[in-house]
């Protein structure tokens, strides 16, 4: 297995070893966005808008070489080339969480210049739940953000987070304005205030948005 070598701390450190592999700008991101599933590099940099496409194309070679990502060619007739992470790189996904929930107790609203992304709500999602509050739940839920929609679904307390229409959704919420999903998340508004609010719509079980703010909470 290959390691990054751009960026050297001269410590003999677990934590410095991941930051040799992980601490490049744009890397995690890029990590972030392959937790969803094999993506070409065309739809990596519709995730990543700000990112310039020779750091993409330096970031990616870099996460191969270190064992984390690799490439495949998709079946005819797709004639497409994918990027997704290997078992070493999925690995991460407990520390993005964990940053992620970290770096949420900062944020308020979206700061000027700021994309909101399907890629970066799916981790929101992935980051705010809490499988405590969760145990033995089963249930599915559709959220339609405007330009893109996530479906969630919790399986006696396990959670799979994917893009696109629920096949089978016990809630569907439409969000009509603001950001009532992340008050639901953060706590600063209960799901009756954000239906009579007007900023979202609810269709099915109603009272499983209240489970939601239980299960997924910064």
């Amino acid at each position: 297995m290959c390691i990054m070598t751009s960026r050297e701390y001269g410590q003999f450190c677990g934590l410095a070893r991941a930051m040799e592999v992980t601490g490049e700008r744009w890397t995690m991101l890029i990590v972030r966005n392959l937790l969803n599933g094999p993506l070409r590099y065309t739809d990596l940099r519709k995730g990543l808008p700000a990112i310039p496409t020779n750091i993409l194309s330096t970031r990616l070679k870099q996460l191969e070489e270190a064992g984390l990502a690799t490439r495949r060619a998709l079946p005819h007739p797709e004639r497409a080339v994918v990027y997704e992470l290997t078992d070493y790189g999925r690995d991460l996904e407990p520390a993005l969480i964990a940053l992620g929930r970290w770096g949420a107790r900062a944020m308020t609203e979206p700061r000027p210049g700021e994309a909101v992304t399907a890629e970066s709500v799916a981790m929101s999602f992935r980051t705010a739940y809490r499988p405590e509050a969760a145990q033995g739940a089963t249930a599915g839920f559709e959220f339609r953000m405007g330009e893109f929609t996530i479906r969630l679904q919790i399986s006696d307390g396990a959670l799979e987070v994917g893009f696109g229409a629920h096949s089978a959704p016990d809630l569907i919420v439409e969000r009509l304005s603001g950001h009532p999903i992340r008050e639901l998340m953060s706590g600063s508004a209960t799901p009756d205030e954000v239906i009579a609010n007007g900023s979202v719509r609810a269709e099915g079980d109603r009272a499983l948005l209240g489970r939601f703010a239980e299960m997924f909470r910064f």
